[in-house]
């Protein structure tokens, strides 16, 4: 809206350009706002918009026969050159271990996708994409909830101390922080350790507990407007956030399922292809040894005898 009612008009005019000898299509207006700019006020959305308008009062003085020029998509590459900033969008399967995850950045909303690969080791955590100390440590919680909840989610618990794990969040030079990327490491976790696919039309945000508890977020609308922008379909919101969308607008809510939830297996419900079946620890060696009965103590039966301190004399 500011572009086509403001800073479009005003570099028509100072590059003596009219209506008549230039037209924006509304995509083309799009792609320089998504591909070219990335900030959060419209500074650089001006000087791309006004080095289009230069780039055709050119053509129009070089091609006489030239009366007017629509610019389009492909123009809008011809005249700024290779975009600058792609968008994520959503993965083209669903996939093991690789969750999408929602961000909230200074230029708006992005699509954060994590991977989660594990590999036989000794239990050593790995964590790289160049990621903050508040997610280095919702992750540290992310793992600690899989761990403690490892059999109801389908994992035998044996299992981590043989398997080294490594979680990554792709742009490796972007830095990133914040506290709502809890629930996605954690589905990232259950589906790399279960090889369940986590559905690829869904993207989430939320903190968790170490108990499981989902907790609210910031950035809400921001984050919507990026699910959609990334073709995404359904998206999982903590429940206390609820109320926040009665302040978002329904043309940004309309074509998303949002869906709130209160602890992470309503996550795992919603965004695994299945939930996982539960499982038992099989009882080691030593297990089965410490539970074998003590032998118990012999109980004499009392006896009337004159030592007794129970007999007494009429």
């Amino acid at each position: 809206h500011i572009a086509r009612e403001h800073l479009l008009p005003k570099q028509m005019d100072e590059n003596g350009l009219t209506v008549k000898k230039i037209q924006f299509q509304q995509k083309a207006i799009l792609d320089i706002i998504r591909s070219y700019t990335r900030e959060a006020g419209v500074r650089n959305l001006e000087r791309e918009i006004a080095k289009t308008c230069r780039k055709v009062a050119t053509q129009l003085v070089k091609k006489t026969k030239l009366s007017k020029v629509v610019v389009t998509s492909k123009r809008v590459q011809k005249f700024l050159g290779v975009p600058r900033y792609k968008h994520a969008k959503a993965e083209e399967q669903n996939q093991i271990g690789t969750t999408c995850g929602l961000a909230w950045t200074q230029a708006g909303g992005e699509l954060l996708v994590t991977e989660v690969n594990i590999m036989k080791g000794t239990g050593k955590l790995q964590l790289t994409g160049k990621l903050g100390d508040v997610m280095k440590e919702s992750a540290q919680a992310a793992l600690s909830y899989v761990r403690t909840n490892a059999n109801r989610l389908g994992i035998f618990s044996s299992v981590f101390e043989k398997t080294d794990i490594h979680i990554h969040v792709p742009a490796g030079a972007v830095p990133k922080d914040g506290p709502s990327a809890g629930v996605t490491i954690a589905t990232s976790l259950v589906s790399a350790f279960t090889s369940i696919p986590v559905r690829n039309e869904v993207a989430m945000t939320g903190e968790t507990t170490l108990r499981g508890k989902v907790l609210a977020i910031g950035g809400l609308k921001e984050k919507l407007l990026a699910a959609k922008r990334g073709v995404i379909s359904t998206v999982i919101i903590p429940d206390k956030n609820k109320k926040d969308l009665s302040e978002i607008p329904e043309e940004i809510q309309n074509g998303l399922e949002i869906i709130p939830v209160n602890t992470v297996e309503e996550v795992l419900n919603r965004s695994l292809e299945r939930f996982p079946s539960p499982v038992i620890d099989p009882v080691s060696e030593d297990e089965e040894g410490s539970n074998k009965e003590s032998p118990k103590a012999t109980i004499l039966p009392e006896t009337e005898s004159s030592d007794s301190p129970r007999t007494y004399d009429a």
